[in-house]
């Protein structure tokens, strides 16, 4: 079975919006504790991710449009195949 005419290349879209949406989930829970890892001295150290809510919308908006783009991209894919 062949990758269609994109190579399953459309799959790295899902990946970059998998990995925009893990983004958005890590900066919205840096209220939680238990989250982060020890250093060399075994002090805890959270890990934090910063973003402003305004930054975090358009994170949503692109993570969206980057949904719709995959999904696209397969379509179109199937439809040249």
């Amino acid at each position: 079975m062949s990758g269609g005419n994109f190579d399953y290349k459309q799959y790295y879209i899902d990946q970059i919006a998998e990995d925009v949406e893990s983004y958005i989930r890590k900066c919205e829970r840096k209220e939680e504790k238990n989250w982060g890892y020890e250093d060399e001295n075994g002090k805890y150290i959270p890990y934090i991710y910063e973003e402003t809510e305004e930054v975090l919308n358009e994170f949503r908006k692109g993570l969206e449009i980057l949904r719709q783009a995959y999904v696209y991209a397969k379509r179109i894919d199937w439809l040249l195949s």
